[in-house]
């Protein structure tokens, strides 16, 4: 198939020239992007751009002839599940892991649909094209490379809230706090790397707080609930890739935390092993439904829409709990 000039540059990675188009993250999460490229009859995605809270990527080089520009962006799976919202008008083909896809409206066996979004990059001074990725909260970018500090730190379950970008002693106290437990030094807060450096210590297992890894081969969604002896709050989802872990942002001292986890397909539905379901639960019923939720009311679940789910108590009386989750022998 011969493409137009536009897809065929933008899958063949040109040499850099003007007009390069940046995309810069003024989020308070780390991000992965996709881009689409519609032009004339055809639509080519490619992704997946790894992007900083402050940082620019150039994720397309050489001049923008193309008729649109699309966009799509998600966080990485410790935020737990879908914090950036999924609602572009068109919908795109991506893949997993890194991807460049030539006929992107038509999904082959490993790509599935994802919504993108129409952009409209402004020119820069640098005579660049850039487009940014913003929340409500309209951080600058100082503000959002603190307040993505921040909410690491309370993944990592320090109290740095609330996530506002702005500095102050507390914020002080927990990265201080953080960096001595993980072993890093002070000045490493300021390193060009420095998130790549804190992602990985968050997920890796803490002697402190609950910890989830997944030693499966297979995506893990898990949920969370915690008891302060007054109301029961059930929250997920929260993703877990193979071979990584994560730490629930767990705040206060709740009474019990009890937690569920199931392993799930590129489709988002439940893996079964010998027709029983790949999953990691108990005996305390709580409600949960499929999307993203947070429950403080566990009294008639089906009644109101939402599903029951068991999950098991967590013994926390050492300070820290790590759960596997592994394949069945």
């Amino acid at each position: 198939m011969a493409l137009p000039a536009a897809i065929a540059s933008f899958l063949a990675s040109a040499e850099p020239a003007y007009a390069d188009l940046k995309l810069c993250n003024r989020m308070s999460y780390v991000v992965e992007v996709a881009i689409g490229i519609d032009d004339k009859s055809a639509t080519a995605t490619r992704g997946w751009f790894r992007i900083d809270p402050a940082a620019c990527r150039v994720v397309m080089q050489g001049p923008l002839t193309a008729d649109r520009i699309l966009l799509s962006a998600r966080a990485l799976g410790l935020y737990g599940s879908s914090p950036i919202p999924q609602n572009g008008n068109d919908t795109l083909c991506i893949s997993p892991g890194d991807f460049v896809i030539a006929a992107a409206r038509q999904c082959r066996t490993g790509q599935t649909p994802a919504p993108f979004t129409q952009i409209t990059p402004t020119q820069a001074d640098d005579g660049n094209m850039v487009a940014y990725l913003a929340e409500d909260s309209e951080y600058d970018d100082e503000q959002a490379r603190l307040a993505g500090i921040q909410r690491l730190l309370v993944i990592a379950g320090y109290d740095a809230a609330p996530i506002d970008g702005v500095d102050g002693p507390k914020t002080q106290a927990a990265l201080a706090a953080f960096l001595k437990s993980r072993g890093m030094p002070v000045d490493i807060a300021q390193a060009p790397n420095f998130f790549t450096m804190m992602v990985a210590a968050v997920q890796a297992p803490s002697a402190t707080g609950l910890t989830w890894c997944n030693d499966t081969p297979h995506k893990v969604m898990a949920a969370v609930a915690t008891d302060d002896g007054k109301t029961v709050v059930s929250r997920g989802w929260y993703r877990i890739d193979p071979g990584k872990c994560l730490h629930p942002d767990v705040t206060g001292q709740p009474k019990q935390i009890f937690s569920f986890a199931e392993a799930v397909d590129a489709d988002n539905r439940t893996l079964k092993i010998k027709d029983k379901p790949l999953n990691w639960g108990g005996t305390k019923e709580l409600c949960t439904r499929e999307s993203k939720f947070e429950i403080n009311e566990q009294g008639d679940c089906g009644s109101r829409g939402l599903a029951v789910t068991g999950f098991a108590a967590v013994d926390m009386s050492s300070g820290g709990k790590t759960l596997r989750f592994a394949m069945p022998l």
